[in-house]
Formats: structure tokens, C-alpha cells, sequence
């Protein structure tokens, strides 16, 4: 806080990532004292899910009474997704959105580490057809709807295995082994925990589908991260990435619902052809929006012609 007291001024613009955070509070709050224009990304914090389930008071409180009156002040709001923009709208904040998704290095996700890499981790996990799962755990990530839809799966197809592969909330992990187990699929499943570097990305090399079910995702970078590897992707109408991918056919999109999810993953299993399409298609749309060099120059564009406005303002005054 003192830092930036200090040295706000020396900018001229500040980029502020995330809020209901102390720093990031400070940092606005510093910016405006010292008429230094800011722009907040709100990093999906301000979704409609997370402010009516996690702390719902507690955020309206501090939202009304800290967050939005800053954040009024914004030169404006950086958004990674139309639908995010469009959520964040209820909430009435007076500056402006803009909207630039996130980018993504696609160099390692061109030649992926072979999948024996992973099978060489994991020697005891032995399958021909696997969906993954790679994210967060975490109650929005909707796993609890994936495990009910790979039963149904394994009702109508043998010999698919589930890799879910990511840490979180331990209680929350124990309750889905738990499940696991009473549906009858524990044994299909391999729960790897964190994993990270070339484990990571030949995960996605053994992987034969993607499978990303969230409840509300305001971008979805494992799903970004699963298209430029090339892989066929199921995702629900709530992850911002697949509702924007879907219009270009390069995602498989379902509602929020454990059939429609299970009847995807179904209808791509049998489908190699289809597969390969919807797998080529995730590969060209990430490289065509997500590319680093195809973000970079939006938002040095974006900064641009903030500094460029705010310029004029200050002359005209």
C-alpha cells in the first residue's frame, strides 16, 4: 500500500487483476487517489454463482460499500468472455466493459510429450479409451454430475477408464471417492492428484476425450489448454470458452445436466470421425483467438486507446 502510495503516479495506466482482495483494492483505491486511470478485471469473481454461494452477505456488503464504488471510477473492465461481460452487467457498475480473452503460449501443446510419459507415471492405469478430467477440484467444477454420467457410460460402452486429475478441498475429494464407490466406477477411475509439466501435458496426449462440466467458468483455460493439445472436448453452456468454441463447431457443448453430458461423451466414443473433427476444429480456433501473439495485440491496442483518451481529457481540460 505504501509502495503504490508512492509510486502510482509514475504510470500511466494500472491493470488491476482480480477483486475483493486487499491488494487489489489498494491498488485502485491508490490509482484513483492520484488520478491515474485503472482497469479491473474482475477475473469471474463477480459471476452470478460465486456471489450468491460462496460468502453471498459478506460480498454484497463489501461490494456495495468498497468494491463498486471504485470500480465505478474504472477507465473499464476487462472481461475475458461476452458471456462474463453480460453476467457482470446485472451488478450496474458505470465503467465500461471491454473484452479480451485470455491467451495462451500454444508451443507445447503443438507436440506433446508421448502418452507413455504418462502411462510411465501411472503403470497400474491401463486403458484404450479414457476421458479426462483436468482442473480444480471444486463443488462448481460439476464432478459430481461427471461421475453419475461416466456410470452411464460404462453402462453403454466397456472399458473406458476416467482420469481425474487435479487437487482441492480434501473433504470434497473424499466425498466423491465416496461416490465413486457406491455408483460402482472407483476402479475405473484414476484420481493423480496435481500434476504439472510434461506429466500434464502427456495427460492429454492419453486422453481420448476432454471433459470440463463446470456450473460457471468465466473463461475456462483447461478447456483452452485441452483444444490447442487437439483433443475432442465435452463442455456445459457455462463454461464462457465452449459457449463462444460451439458457435464455431469446435467444442461439443451440453447443458448443465448429467445426461446430456453422458450422452456427449457417449456419442463421441462411438464416433472416431467425429473425433477427429471436432478434435482438428478445437486445435485451429485455438490458435486463430488464443494465440499469444493474437491477444497481446488486442490489448496493446486496448491500452492504447486508453492512455490516448484519457490524453485528450486531460488536454481538453
Amino acid at each position: 500500500m505504501r509502495w503504490l502510495r508512492d509510486h502510482v503516479c509514475e504510470y500511466d495506466l494500472v491493470h488491476v487483476h482480480g477483486v475483493f482482495s486487499f491488494s487489489s483494492l489498494v491498488a485502485q483505491r491508490e490509482a484513483h487517489r492520484a488520478d491515474v486511470p485503472y482497469v479491473v478485471r474482475p477475473f469471474g469473481v463477480l459471476n452470478r454463482w460465486g456471489m450468491e454461494r460462496r460468502k453471498a452477505w459478506l460480498k454484497r456488503l463489501i461490494f456495495k460499500w468498497l468494491e463498486k464504488p471504485l470500480m465505478d471510477h474504472a477507465q473499464a473492465l476487462h472481461f475475458t468472455s461476452e458471456e462474463e461481460a453480460m453476467d457482470v452487467a446485472r451488478l450496474k457498475i458505470k465503467a465500461p466493459g471491454h473484452v479480451i480473452p485470455l491467451g495462451l503460449d500454444l508451443s507445447p501443446y503443438e507436440q506433446l510429450p508421448p502418452a507413455s510419459l504418462f502411462e510411465s507415471r501411472f503403470p497400474d492405469f491401463i486403458a484404450d479409451k479414457t476421458i479426462l478430467f483436468l482442473s480444480r477440484i471444486d463443488v462448481k467444477k460439476g464432478l459430481d454430475l461427471l461421475l453419475p454420467a461416466f456410470k452411464k457410460v460404462l453402462s453403454i460402452i466397456s472399458g473406458v477408464k476416467l482420469i481425474i486429475a487435479g487437487d482441492g478441498d480434501p473433504s470434497l475429494l473424499a466425498d466423491l471417492k465416496l461416490e465413486a464407490e457406491q455408483l460402482g466406477i472407483f476402479d475405473s477411475i484414476l484420481w493423480t492428484g496435481f500434476i504439472s509439466g510434461d506429466v500434464r501435458l502427456a495427460a492429454m496426449a492419453k486422453a481420448t476425450i476432454f471433459c470440463l462440466p463446470s456450473r460457471s467458468e468465466n473463461f475456462g483455460m483447461a478447456l483452452l489448454e485441452a483444444m490447442a493439445s487437439g483433443l475432442p472436448c465435452v463442455s456445459t453452456d457455462q463454461v464462457a470458452l465452449s459457449v463462444e468454441a460451439a458457435r464455431e463447431d469446435a467444442v461439443c457443448m451440453t447443458s448443465v445436466d448429467m445426461g446430456p453430458v453422458a450422452a456427449s461423451l457417449i456419442s463421441l466414443l462411438q464416433d472416431e470421425q467425429r473425433r477427429r473433427e471436432l478434435a482438428s476444429r478445437a486445435r485451429e480456433y485455438a490458435a486463430k483467438h488464443h494465440s499469444m501473439a493474437a491477444v497481446a495485440g488486442r490489448l496493446k491496442t486496448f491500452y492504447e486507446q486508453l492512455c490516448s483518451s484519457r490524453r485528450s481529457i486531460n488536454s481538453h481540460c
